[in-house]
């Protein structure tokens, strides 16, 4: 499990040799991954020896966000890990169809699938594009519920399998509803499908979970989308994300499954109890002052 000092688990120095692990050789598939959040947690599983296959349509470097599915998977085995990049695109079925038996025939099934894939747009109802509000619906909503759908039939042979989905819990307040309506669909709605899935296929064993920060994280969409560098300031870095998912992906999938899991709750209950490890900006106020949204 992840050591109780959060400065020791924000990842390992690249060239790093796998560890022995919780999850050496366990295969997980990925939406997204080339940055921020899935990166780091994929870089974590890496540390252990990890197989990750990931799913995104960063073929060629954002003129504006580093990274791609490519250099993503060069961290990924720098860190000690095997790597499938795969391009493609959530909201395509057949991308879909294709990463999973690609995912097999390289890694031989899968034990892990995280939905990390996720569009976000804070607009208020009469200013959201009906384009934007689709492409929310369809990566966010459609493409979590499709990405786990596919990968259920090698998730029910996997001796832990797991399915996570980087959502919020369901406080459906008029708080949350009212702020940024599109976007909270749709966030919701990931979180509903995960939850469904949990339930449905409980008797396979197959656990499935949402997890969520208490606070923002320090990524690409913190800075152009939510806050800029005030927000970027105060948040926490993605390996504390990285870190719970660690913690939900190693637990036993009969025993936690149909959660909607917090990130910092799950890093307590593991015994992490200072995490100003995690600030994005060492000596900057405690994070948990700027609560991220869906959580009061």
């Amino acid at each position: 499990m992840i050591p109780t000092d959060p400065p020791a688990a924000a990842g390992a120095a690249p060239g790093a040799s796998a560890g022995v692990g919780p999850l050496t050789g366990k295969t997980i598939l990925m939406s997204g991954g080339s940055r921020g959040i899935g990166l780091a947690i994929a870089l974590r599983a890496a540390r252990d020896g990890a197989n990750v296959a990931l799913l995104a349509k960063t073929d060629t470097p954002h003129p504006k966000l580093e990274g791609t599915v490519h250099t993503a998977a060069e961290a990924i085995r720098a860190a000690g890990g095997r790597a499938l990049p795969i391009v493609g695109d959530v909201r395509d079925e057949e991308s879909i169809t294709e990463a999973v038996l690609r995912t097999v025939g390289e890694f031989g099934g899968i034990d892990i699938v995280v939905n990390n894939a996720s569009v976000i747009d804070l607009s208020g109802s009469l200013d959201l594009a009906t384009k934007k509000y689709d492409l929310m619906q369809d990566v966010n909503v459609r493409g979590t519920f499709l990405l786990s759908r596919a990968a259920i039939p090698q998730l029910r042979d996997a001796a832990n399998p797991h399915i996570l989905s980087l959502s919020p819990p369901l406080n459906v307040t008029p708080k949350w509803l009212g702020a940024h309506t599109g976007y909270s669909l749709a966030k919701f709605g990931m979180t509903m499908a995960t939850l469904g899935i949990a339930e449905e296929f409980a008797g396979d064993g197959i656990a499935a979970n949402t997890l969520w920060p208490r606070t923002t994280i320090a990524t690409a969409a913190v800075q152009n989308v939510i806050g800029g560098d005030r927000l970027m300031a105060v948040s926490r870095t993605p390996e504390i994300y990285a870190d719970a998912a660690y913690e939900v992906l190693t637990s036993p999938s009969r025993e936690l499954t149909g959660r909607t899991l917090i990130v910092e709750d799950v890093l307590e209950a593991a015994g992490v109890t200072d995490f100003s490890g995690y600030a994005a900006v060492p000596g900057t106020p405690d994070a948990a002052m700027y609560p991220d949204i869906f959580l009061d």
